[in-house]
C-alpha cells in the first residue's frame, strides 16, 4: 500500500483567503489625517509601527491591538494633548475595521472546492477571535474546512501541534500563505511544505527573506496554481 506524501493542507486567512491589509492601510491613512496638525504623516506612521511592535506581546495580533496602538501613538505624538473627540474618532475607525466587508482573493473558492474531500483542509490564522470567526462566516468558505485554528502566534511548535491533531503530522502536511515569517518559515521548520503566495500589501512585520534553499519551499503566483503544484508533488 502506497503512503500518500500529502494528506493535510493548511491555509492562512488574512491576505491569503481574503483581503485584509488594504483595510489597515486605509485606516492608517485616516489616522494620520486626524493627527495632521501635530506631525507629518510618515512620522506618525513610524511611531505607530513602533507602538505595534511594543504591544504585540501584550495585545497580540489583530484589530484591538492596532486600535490601542493608534490611541497610544496619538497620546505620544501630542504629548498628552489629544482631544477626547479625536480619541473617539480613533475608536470609531477601529470599530469600522471590525465591520468591513469580506472580499475573497481570486481563485480561492475554486481551489478549495477542488481540494475538499481529497485532503484534510485546515484554516490556521492569527488575529482577534471574534473578528476571524466573523470573516470566516461572511466569506462562505467555512464548509470547506475540516478544522479551524485561530492562534496567538505561528511557530514550528504551532504547526507540529495542529498537523498532528488534524492530520498525519507535519511531514505529510502543507501550509499555504502570504507571510514568509508566519506561514512559510515556521511550517518548513516543523517539517511541512511551505507554499508562499505573495500579496502586494503584506504587513512589514511579516517580511523575512525567502527560504529558497529549503527543499520544501515552494512559491506560486496565486492560489489558482496550487492544484498543479500539489499534483506535481504527488506524481
Amino acid at each position: 500500500m502506497t503512503t500518500r506524501p500529502l494528506t493535510t493542507i493548511g491555509f492562512d486567512a488574512d491576505d491569503t483567503l481574503w483581503q485584509n491589509e488594504q483595510y489597515y492601510r486605509l485606516t492608517e491613512a485616516h489616522f494620520t489625517g486626524l493627527l495632521a496638525d501635530f506631525a507629518e504623516g510618515p512620522k506618525i506612521s513610524e511611531r505607530l509601527l513602533e507602538a505595534e511592535k511594543r504591544n504585540l506581546r501584550h495585545y497580540g495580533f489583530g484589530i484591538k491591538g492596532f486600535t490601542l496602538s493608534m490611541i497610544e501613538t496619538a497620546i505620544e505624538i501630542t504629548e498628552g494633548k489629544i482631544p477626547a473627540s479625536v480619541i473617539a474618532k480613533i475608536l470609531d475607525t477601529g470599530r469600522d475595521l471590525l465591520s468591513h466587508p469580506v472580499e475573497t482573493m481570486p481563485h480561492v473558492r475554486d481551489t478549495l472546492e477542488a481540494l475538499a474531500g481529497k485532503y484534510l483542509l485546515v484554516m490556521i490564522t492569527k488575529g482577534d477571535l471574534f473578528d476571524q470567526e466573523r470573516k470566516l462566516a461572511q466569506s462562505g468558505l467555512g464548509d470547506f474546512f475540516d478544522a479551524v485554528e485561530i492562534v496567538s502566534d505561528k511557530t514550528a511548535v504551532t504547526y507540529r501541534r495542529i498537523f498532528a491533531k488534524v492530520g498525519d503530522g507535519p511531514e505529510r502536511a502543507m501550509m499555504v500563505g502570504n507571510s514568509l515569517k508566519s506561514d512559510i518559515v515556521p511550517a518548513i521548520a516543523a517539517g511541512s511544505y511551505g507554499v508562499f503566495v505573495p500579496h502586494e500589501l503584506t504587513w512589514v512585520l511579516e517580511h523575512v527573506d525567502e527560504p529558497t534553499e529549503a527543499p520544501r519551499f515552494r512559491k506560486i503566483g496565486h492560489l489558482g496554481e496550487l492544484r498543479d503544484l500539489i499534483d506535481r508533488l504527488a506524481s
